[in-house]
């Protein structure tokens, strides 16, 4: 069979950026809509009532993400994750978790989720395909979880989700929790204590200034080291290797061998040295960056006609032109100014 030599060039060789950084994982965001308002993400008082959200038709379509998803999986890409706004709010989105789950190279294929929706869906995305979940849980105390929700969550729902994604067969679930100084940081040790022993895995992310609408102040961050340094008091830990290169949660054991959490810790630790992902906007922009101003469109190009090489090959020189290390240089980036994309258009 011949084969575009374009296509085998694009395949075989690996794909770097201007720094030497692998493309290794796609985050796909499938829907800019959310159920919540997180004020880390997209507080309710900095939106408009009439806030104009995409239109079905600006969205990608289940087909074009395929071909997108295909496009990264070709350059290299093995990990998928589906993230929004809350993805579950896209209709029949275990369709789309099907068809991603038949790319043969694809790894790894997990979704990011607040959870209240897990027992309408669990199952159907298990069938489907789907490999993990991850499950935002910023506190277990029902007060605290309601007001950082933006008045709209219930703890005992994300419970509810939990347990019902358990029951469909998802073990190992990633339990994600925004720490925020004064906030939720002295309930820290519940999400421990609850998880300890159940598989899953408590991963406490520094609070970051992703977008340009979040409030965020430094004296808010509470430094992953500060957070390991009280959880170990009580629950001694042990330092684990990272699973893979580009992994961005530290991970520890606990001693006594009743499992393991993690920490992120983009702002008192960055680690864009090794960041390996590319994100995808519902509209069709590749981000570089979690902390990026512009995006790349595809879906134009997409709905021109593009042929599948001509789209890696657009990925291609993008990926290779990224020179981001925003947290690396957040002070001086910071100081200039300037609108970045909200992370509920790109996922966490």
């Amino acid at each position: 069979m011949n084969r575009d030599p374009l296509q085998h060039a694009l395949v075989e060789s690996p794909r770097s950026d201007a720094l030497q950084r692998p493309l290794h994982d796609l985050r796909i965001s499938v829907i800019d809509r959310c159920n919540f308002r997180c004020p880390y993400c997209m507080p309710e008082d900095q939106y408009a009532h009439d806030h104009v959200f995409l239109a079905k038709d600006e969205r990608l379509r289940f087909e074009e993400i395929e071909r997108i998803a295909r496009a990264f999986v070709a350059l290299g890409v093995r990990k998928l994750r589906l993230t929004g706004g809350e993805p579950l709010l896209r209709r029949e989105l275990p369709a789309l978790v099907r068809i991603l789950a038949q790319i043969p190279q694809v790894e790894d294929l997990a979704l990011t989720t607040n959870g209240v929706l897990l027992p309408r869906f669990a199952q159907a995305l298990r069938d489907a395909g789907l490999k993990r979940l991850t499950v935002s849980l910023d506190s277990l105390d029902a007060d605290t979880y309601h007001k950082l929700s933006g008045g709209r969550g219930h703890v005992d729902d994300v419970l509810a989700g939990i347990a019902a994604a358990e029951a469909a067969g998802f073990t190992q679930i990633k339990l994600n929790c925004v720490v925020m100084r004064g906030v939720n940081d002295q309930q820290t040790p519940d999400l421990v204590e609850r998880f300890r022993g159940s598989g899953h895995i408590v991963r406490f992310i520094e609070y970051m200034d992703v977008g340009t609408l979040n409030g965020w102040r430094p004296d808010y961050v509470v430094p992953s080291a500060e957070l390991i340094g009280r959880i170990s008091a009580r629950w001694p830990l042990q330092p684990l290797q990272r699973n893979y290169g580009g992994e961005v949660a530290q991970r520890y054991a606990f001693e006594d061998g009743a499992g393991e959490i993690g920490f992120i810790s983009s702002v008192s630790q960055p680690f864009c040295g090794d960041c390996s992902r590319a994100r995808l906007s519902a509209d069709g922009k590749l981000y570089t960056c979690l902390f990026a101003q512009t995006g790349f469109d595809l879906r134009e190009p997409l709905r021109a006609g593009a042929s599948d090489t001509e789209l890696q090959k657009l990925i291609a020189t993008r990926w290779a032109q990224r020179a981001d290390r925003y947290s690396e240089q957040r002070a001086q980036l910071r100081a200039r100014g300037g609108d970045k994309v909200e992370m509920f258009a790109i996922g966490g």
